[in-house]
């Protein structure tokens, strides 16, 4: 990862989710850099004001990552009114609570059709103005979750983890192309996540004894969470500045910590399952 190198000025943003939480302060932050940035949401009327702030810089725009007319529409737009995109940041999503058995169906259907399908829509909108360009930055806002999953969190975790699937790959096929791939591991920060943003699973009572102290413990979070998204937005828009940006980027010490004890602890499981695993190749021709 290398220092920035020519910079340039003037880029423009689009960032999904602005209504709120951390697309609002990466588009505040985007803008207040010097940059040009499109700010949408599923209601334009949620993101009026942050026109209004800088009237020169921000263009708002109605986006629903479920509907791909709509997608499309505000690609589109976005071109037209600007000549480029230059950073896609995938922020709209939500989080949902509650043991895997808990949820419906259409629970977890909706889930994947935001934080996936949503995520994927914009990217494949956005990918053939960058491969024109021959440059782009894609910043998918992951998770600490889309690296470990919790109690509470197997619905959740699942869609963020494939968001991290596809966005791995993904960085090896467009680098060729000038366009980079990074995804942001916010751990908690002190957003609407653990407030009215997240889907609740209908409590069974067969799984009492294992959430209920994670569900009172997760309705004591909101507004208590250490994290800054004013300071996030400031590392993202520095991300975005770097020649040589990271494939994954954890935010907050929540973060880093419990992905440095995921990761050692599953490399010691790995040493210990090795000899019962490994083994399972054709025998060698003697």
């Amino acid at each position: 990862m290398s220092a920035p190198q020519g910079v340039q000025d003037g880029r423009v943003w689009l960032v999904t989710g602005t209504s709120s939480g951390f697309g609002r302060a990466i588009a505040r932050a985007a803008v207040a850099r010097g940059d040009r940035v499109v700010a949408t949401a599923r209601r334009t009327e949620d993101v009026a004001d942050l026109a209004a702030e800088a009237p020169d810089r921000v263009r708002v725009a109605a986006l629903d990552v479920t509907d791909e007319d709509s997608v499309r529409a505000a690609v589109d737009d976005a071109v037209a009114e600007l000549g480029r995109i230059d950073v896609l940041v995938n922020n709209a999503g939500y989080g949902s609570r509650g043991a895997f058995e808990e949820f419906t169906d259409a629970q977890i259907r909706a889930q994947f059709e935001v934080n996936v399908f949503g995520a994927f829509a914009v990217t494949r909108a956005v990918l053939p103005v960058m491969r024109a360009q021959g440059s782009g930055h894609v910043i998918q806002m992951s998770s600490l979750a889309g690296v470990r999953s919790a109690l509470g969190g197997s619905a959740y975790s699942a869609s963020k983890f494939a968001l991290e699937g596809m966005s791995e790959g993904l960085a090896a096929e467009v680098a060729p192309l000038g366009i980079k791939v990074t995804m942001i591991e916010p751990g908690p920060f002190r957003t609407d996540f653990a407030g009215r943003s997240p889907a609740r699973a209908e409590p069974m009572a067969a799984y009492a004894e294992v959430l209920d102290e994670s569900r009172a413990k997760f309705a004591t979070l909101h507004g208590t969470q250490p994290g800054d998204p004013e300071r996030a937005a400031q590392v993202v828009v520095a991300v975005a500045d770097l020649a040589d940006p990271p494939l994954r980027l954890p935010l907050g010490p929540s973060a880093f910590d419990s992905i440095r004890a995921t990761l050692t602890a599953r490399l010691a499981e790995l040493d210990e399952v090795e000899a019962l695993g490994r083994d399972t190749d054709f025998p060698e021709s003697a």
